[in-house]
């Protein structure tokens, strides 16, 4: 009886395997197939139809007119000083919040816990007049400077992480003479490796996606980033649904590369964290 509930059981276990595999790479598949299809072609027939001929057009089309090289500079310098920012802000104040205590350290936590469960389309118009006063409308710094923020997730993760490195570390240091921020350099964020590298996965692809932030404060030409470049296919005659998909692809190309270069140390950063 226990042998027949076990096999149930794996047959279930792998039965929800499957549907999930076949749940995430089902629609990248769609999406590949129609990048390879022509616009009446893409209309006319189903989305899992192969299409009559290996067409790889679009993507020149796409890359070239989309302006992509343009949107791919703009995207990896804004994602470059993002997330250098938003990690070393995000694991120094974790570095804070975990090794040091004063008077107002829950209440700080508290109003921390509390503007994140604000949504962020509530703040826009404040957020936008910020901006605009700064004088930072119109350029890369707007997006740079809304994406600097830390978030909760990545609080969570680095506190559970600094309770893993011993606070004798740092009390010999600080008895060899290393100031708390020497001691944060030297000590702290070298074994943050695995948190930073899964940080930056997880809140890389926000910034790497994102659309809202730079189709707002980013309105110039020439401060494309891919996802507005993508969105510029988009006319008031309808949209050329073939090249967007080409463009798609595109933008799933680096990404992709990445996570499977670094997927070792983002399981290891979430392993971590969790333990």
């Amino acid at each position: 009886m226990k042998r027949k509930s076990f096999t149930i059981g794996k047959i279930v276990q792998y039965a929800v395997l499957l549907l999930g595999t076949v749940a995430a790479i089902l629609p990248i598949l769609v999406v590949f197939i129609g990048s390879l299809k022509s616009n009446d072609e893409f209309l006319t027939t189903g989305v899992l139809a192969l299409p009559q001929s290996f067409d790889f057009s679009n993507y020149k089309t796409a890359f070239v007119n989309g302006q992509m090289l343009l949107g791919f500079k703009n995207t990896m310098l804004i994602f470059a000083i993002s997330m250098v920012g938003k990690l070393t802000l995000g694991s120094m104040f974790a570095y804070v919040m975990s090794r040091f205590d004063f008077k107002l350290k829950k209440a700080i936590m508290l109003l921390f816990m509390m503007a994140m469960l604000i949504p962020g389309i509530t703040a826009q118009v404040a957020t936008f007049q910020i901006i605009n006063n700064l004088g930072l409308f119109n350029t890369m710094w707007a997006v740079i400077v809304l994406n600097l923020g830390t978030d909760v997730i990545s609080l969570y993760v680095f506190m559970q992480y600094l309770q893993e490195i011993p606070i004798s570390l740092d009390e010999s240091a600080f008895l060899d003479g290393a100031s708390y921020f020497g001691i944060f350099w030297r000590i702290i964020l070298p074994n943050l490796k695995a948190p930073i590298v899964t940080m930056l996965i997880i809140s890389g692809v926000g910034v790497y996606n994102d659309f809202y932030s730079p189709f707002l404060y980013m309105p110039d030409r020439n401060l494309k980033v891919i996802s507005t470049a993508l969105f510029a296919f988009k006319g008031p005659y309808g949209s050329n649904w073939p090249v967007i998909l080409a463009g798609v692809v595109i933008v799933i190309i680096p990404i992709l590369i990445v996570f499977l270069a670094l997927q070792k140390y983002i399981y290891n950063g979430v392993a971590g964290s969790v333990k």
